[in-house]
């Protein structure tokens, strides 16, 4: 009996000599067998952004270092010895792209990462077509942008001409011109343009072709570094402001203006888009209804929402909506500014026009032919709408609309020559002189309307087919 348990053990003993020892992972333990290890390995964020514990497992008598390559992730420590359990809390993105960064922790020669990834931003109540883009679109609101702008003049009766470009008369527009354009001093034109004329009555399909000649004529004025307002013009007066015509109006106007958009998406900031003109219930000049403001606003809603799904630049884009018929007073207590995306802050702009008093300033068979404090004439001369009307009307659109971060734009001003009535022209360059001064010093981007025809009760300061300055005393009345 005492043989055979001696056999036993020395038979156990030779096993456990053949057993090799246990040996430490090479690149997770130290010497003393604390494993260097950094948990979470990797971590995934929503647009939101939080909060989390980095932590490092480690030797106490060890040193760490933590390289943090991303300034929206903020971590408790970047240094330390032994095991530590760091906050870090990563920022919201408000970028509409994802985004990521790998953490690095070392020790000695060893390195351990943390990668942290976050989805991008998506704004609510938008679904872009193609992911917005910022680059070549400005940081600035649209009251700085304003600034920049200068004083503008408008393409009149030439793309908004019902039956084509020279349907009522003016020449076909040619680079040349808008180069004397530029030339003169203007760093902005406004463009009014029809687009039904040239569309399909069924869907309202814009024409290829009318939609390349418009494309060429913006190329103009951007190649000499203009900023272009594009605008939806009166084209027919089929936008008319009725709950009858509501349905109707939105969904054609969101349709035109999806596929305008989608054309010019890739234009940068110096484009600019206005969603109509003058809208009002027509031969209506009273104060509009309820009725009638509520959906004219609904048609700036929608004008801002078809350009915004678009995405790309369109997302950035400047965009001009306006007040019931471009009316300071009914702007001021009716017009209500377009929701807009998150993305997009500040990027709204409000169009008014002006052109009081009427009898000086259009009406052809007035007998009103002066204005302002220098006029002589009593009985030629309104007692309304003299230079502090002038004032305090562009005051109201400061203190209600730029004040409150809302770039404003003076679509159209101007007067009438009157080459039957002697003397009359010193009246028209004061009076043009003294709004478009008024205008800028208020804020506000005066452009002026230009129709293109040069003779008595016109109001052309080019000569559109040569691009000569025909009257350059009431040029220099309405610039700086």
């Amino acid at each position: 009996m005492k043989t055979i348990h001696f056999l036993k053990m020395f038979v156990l003993l030779i096993v456990l000599s053949v057993i090799p020892g246990c040996s430490s992972d090479d690149n997770k333990s130290t010497d003393s067998g604390i494993t260097f290890a950094v948990t979470p390995e990797t971590l995934q964020f929503t647009a939101a952004g939080g909060n989390n514990i980095l932590n490092i497992s480690i030797d106490p008598a060890r040193q760490w270092t933590i390289n943090n390559p991303a300034g929206w992730v903020t971590i408790e420590a970047v240094s330390g010895t032994g095991m530590a359990h760091l906050n870090f809390t990563v920022a919201a993105n408000e970028s509409t792209e994802a985004r990521s960064a790998t953490v690095v922790v070392t020790s000695d020669t060893e390195t351990r990462q943390l990668v942290i990834t976050q989805d991008a931003y998506v704004p609510t109540g938008i679904v872009y077509d193609v992911t917005p883009d910022a680059s070549n679109m400005g940081t600035w609101t649209s009251v700085e942008l304003t600034a920049q702008m200068g004083t503008g003049w408008n393409l009149g009766n030439s793309l908004e001409a019902i039956g084509g470009e020279t349907a009522w008369g003016n020449p076909a527009t040619t680079h040349a011109f808008i180069d004397a354009v530029k030339a003169a001093g203007f760093n902005t034109i406004r463009i009014p343009v029809s687009w039904s004329v040239f569309s399909n009555s069924a869907d309202y399909t814009i024409s290829a072709t009318w939609m390349s000649r418009v494309e060429e004529v913006v190329n103009y004025a951007l190649d000499n570094n203009m900023y272009v307002i594009m605008n939806e013009h009166w084209d027919g007066g089929w936008m008319q402001p009725t709950a009858a015509q509501k349905d109707y109006v939105n969904d054609r106007l969101g349709k035109m203006w999806k596929q305008i958009a989608t054309h010019f998406r890739d234009y940068d900031y110096h484009l600019l888009f206005a969603g109509s003109n003058e809208v009002m219930v027509e031969g209506n000049y009273n104060t509009p209804t309820a009725e009638y403001y509520t959906t004219q606003n609904s048609f700036n809603q929608t004008f801002v929402n078809a350009v915004r799904s678009t995405g790309g630049r369109n997302a950035y884009r400047y965009l001009v909506v306006q007040g019931f018929n471009t009316n300071i007073d009914h702007t001021v207590n009716f017009a209500q500014i377009p929701e807009d995306v998150d993305i997009a802050t500040n990027r709204l702009m409000m169009e008014v026009h002006y052109y009081d008093p009427y009898n000086f300033t259009l009406n052809e068979n007035s007998t009103i032919t002066q204005w302002g404090s220098i006029a002589t004439d009593p009985a030629a001369t309104e007692t309304w709408a003299n230079e502090s009307y002038v004032d305090a009307e562009f005051q109201k659109m400061k203190t209600n609309f730029i004040d409150q971060g809302v770039g404003v734009i003076l679509g159209e001003f101007g007067a009438i020559v009157r080459t039957d009535v002697e003397g009359s022209e010193t009246f028209r360059k004061y009076y043009l002189h003294y709004v478009s001064n008024s205008a800028r010093t208020h804020g506000l981007v005066p452009v002026y309307w230009d129709n293109g025809f040069i003779g008595n009760h016109t109001m052309a300061i080019f000569n559109r087919n040569t691009g000569e300055v025909v009257y350059p005393e009431i040029l220099a009345s309405i610039l700086p």
